[in-house]
């Protein structure tokens, strides 16, 4: 038990010597916050105890250094004059009162040896947080307005876009904010027709066509990219995707055979152990000893493999409507195979491997059309098409 007890007060002397020098540490380069967070987390606890005493001092010259960088930082950024400094005010205002803050439940926090308390200026910094936030407001709307109206670039609404989404973050339903969100949206979006070209031979099934080009269904989670397989007339379109299928290649249909003679040596009951003269042998309990009877069993396994495959092999382009020039070109191809197993035999099956069994009973069935081939292949060039969508990125 002593040495249990030992070993915990070594451990919390060797913890708290630690503390105390990544306390230091940050404290000593500047880093104030992280010094005032790694002291407050130590003084959740037992503050009150000798060895906190060290963490206490730092906590305070942390603080008070924080502070001082932070009104020094806001005088600054409010002499000159900039309103494009008010987000940079406001968000310190925030962190000077989010400090004070989580120091407050810990107050008082006394030093022994001074014979005090230790000093936390504290102020109220409501006031001056609403001031601020009024005039980061005002500019960031008035700042939206006019770049709604003179931008040019979709990088500088998506811009507007971000900055309307904070100032309704941090001043829900400012005037006409939300409307001025969907413009700078609506602004800043690459709007995408796509069409399908078959420039092969065969007829692709409509159900395949209408899957593809469901974009509904791909689960696409972009911002700025929408893509209309059906253009409407109101949306000044950006881009064109074009899917075009070059090829579709179906096998015939094969039935592969394949004879196999099987042999295996198997337990097929039990029968008493003779000995050399044919009598029966006896164990030391007076028992007579029986032993597995063991045959050698044969099967001929009779093996059908329908098969049919289908290749579709096509690419992607991507154009600028705009200037007409092609932007890249992505190749696609897909593979759908059909395979039917059934098997039957002829002598004991109790020959075949297990893996063969499944086979048994099974008939023939009637092989997939060309068109539910081409069809069954989409599902494939689907996921490679909403591979390419997802990770082409519009400059």
């Amino acid at each position: 038990m002593k040495k249990l007890l030992l070993l915990l007060l070594t451990t919390t002397i060797i913890f708290s010597c630690s503390s105390v020098k990544k306390t230091e540490k940050a404290l000593n380069t500047g880093n104030y916050d992280q010094a005032i967070n790694i002291a407050l987390n130590k003084l959740r606890t037992n503050k009150e105890k000798k060895g906190k005493q060290p963490i206490i001092l730092m906590l305070e010259q942390a603080y008070a250094k924080a502070l001082d960088r932070d009104n020094d930082a806001i005088a600054y950024l409010e002499k000159e004059g900039n309103p494009a400094n008010l987000e940079r005010i406001y968000n310190t205002y925030l962190s000077l009162k989010n400090r004070q803050e989580r120091i407050k439940p810990l107050l008082p926090l006394y030093l022994v040896e001074e014979g005090r308390n230790a000093n936390f200026i504290l102020h109220n910094y409501d006031q001056k947080i609403i001031n601020t936030k009024e005039k980061l407001s005002q500019y960031l709307f008035n700042n939206a307005k006019a770049l709604l109206t003179s931008a040019k670039r979709k990088s500088d609404f998506r811009a507007v876009y971000e900055d309307l989404n904070y100032l309704d973050k941090i001043t829900p339903n400012y005037k006409n904010t939300r409307e001025m969100i969907d413009e700078a949206h609506q602004k800043g979006t690459d709007f995408v027709k796509v069409t399908m070209k078959n420039r092969t031979n065969v007829i692709i099934p409509k159900r395949l066509e209408s899957d593809l080009l469901n974009f509904g269904t791909y689960g696409l989670n972009d911002l700025w990219t929408v893509y209309h397989s059906q253009p409407q007339k109101s949306i000044p379109y950006d881009y064109a995707m074009e899917v075009e299928l070059r090829e579709i290649n179906i096998s015939p249909e094969q039935v592969k055979e394949r004879q196999l003679q099987k042999e295996k040596l198997i337990k097929d009951g039990w029968e008493y152990l003779l000995d050399e003269n044919d009598e029966i042998v006896i164990d030391d309990k007076g028992e007579k000893v029986k032993v597995d009877r063991m045959v050698k069993v044969h099967c001929e396994y009779y093996e059908f493999t329908q098969f049919k495959a289908t290749n579709v092999v096509g690419n992607v382009q991507y154009r600028d409507l705009r200037t007409r020039q092609l932007l890249d070109a992505f190749p696609i191809a897909s593979e759908y195979i059909f395979q039917h197993i059934y098997a039957n035999y002829n002598g004991d099956k109790r020959a075949l491997e297990d893996g063969l069994l499944g086979y048994l009973g099974l008939k023939s069935v009637p092989f997939p059309s060309n068109e539910q081939m081409v069809y069954d292949s989409g599902e494939d060039l689907k996921n490679k098409l909403k591979n390419i969508i997802t990770n082409y990125r519009f400059k």
